[in-house]
């Protein structure tokens, strides 16, 4: 089974023409039987299971329809990390740890999957802060408060994080490629899809193994299909609603 690879959408509402892209690909995907990887930020926020807005109840019933087609796997970014079982058991996707070797028929080689955030260790204060926000303790706490406190926590963060990105040098928030050749080759694995970043393209590395990077939707949408053990990186306009 070939399979598509995106990531990085930062989908804040049903209603938004990203949304209604987001929807086309999983169209498409069922109508050409193939596998989906999202990995990491489908989301601008995920603030737990039980989100009861339309834009959650909305995510989760697209999700269920097309499940029911073709398997979806879901990784956790820096944006969506409270995703729990229960998500996977409404959606029908399956959640995946990051990162994830993918081994398949169609492909020759071991494929390391990732967000890509876990290598930009330049930037101390940003790992510093995913060690606190992907810690159990510091989730089940959150969870246990009310969605009004996770919804106003969750535009804090996102403040804070706008404001510190701005004053932060490219190189810093990139990855860090000697990280990411160490935990390739940690996985028996010569080739790396991640996202992240927002700088899509392909990379040779030193050590001969190559990485593949998934473009942020904004103005345009990024996916990478992988047919045949070949993959192509396909940006496409995003539909207007």
């Amino acid at each position: 089974m070939s399979q598509v690879f995106i990531s990085d959408l930062h989908l804040e509402s049903d209603q938004d023409p990203k949304y209604s892209s987001f929807q086309q690909v999983l169209r498409n995907a069922c109508t050409q039987n193939l596998e989906v990887f999202i990995l990491g930020d489908l989301v601008e926020v995920w603030v737990g299971d039980d989100d009861d807005s339309t834009f959650a109840n909305t995510l989760i019933h697209d999700l269920r329809l097309t499940t029911k087609h073709i398997p979806v796997h879901v990784m956790h970014g820096n944006r969506d990390f409270l995703y729990r079982e229960e998500f996977a058991s409404l959606t029908g996707v399956r959640l995946i740890p990051d990162p994830f070797v993918l081994e398949s028929m169609e492909l020759s080689e071991r494929v390391l999957l990732a967000h890509g955030d876990a290598y930009c260790t330049s930037d101390v204060a940003y790992m510093n802060m995913r060690k606190l926000l992907r810690s159990p303790e510091w989730q089940n706490q959150i969870l246990s408060s009310s969605l009004e406190e996770r919804r106003a926590l969750a535009r804090s963060l996102r403040e804070q994080s706008k404001n510190s990105n701005e004053l932060k040098a490219e190189n810093i928030t990139d990855v860090v490629e000697v990280e990411i050749e160490n935990d390739l080759e940690a996985h028996d694995c010569k080739t790396m899809i991640h996202g992240h970043t927002h700088r899509p393209g392909v990379h040779l590395l030193h050590n001969g193994a190559k990485r593949m990077v998934l473009g942020d939707w904004g103005t345009c949408g990024w996916l990478l299909r992988q047919q045949d053990s070949v993959f192509n990186l396909e940006r496409f306009a995003i539909q207007s609603s």
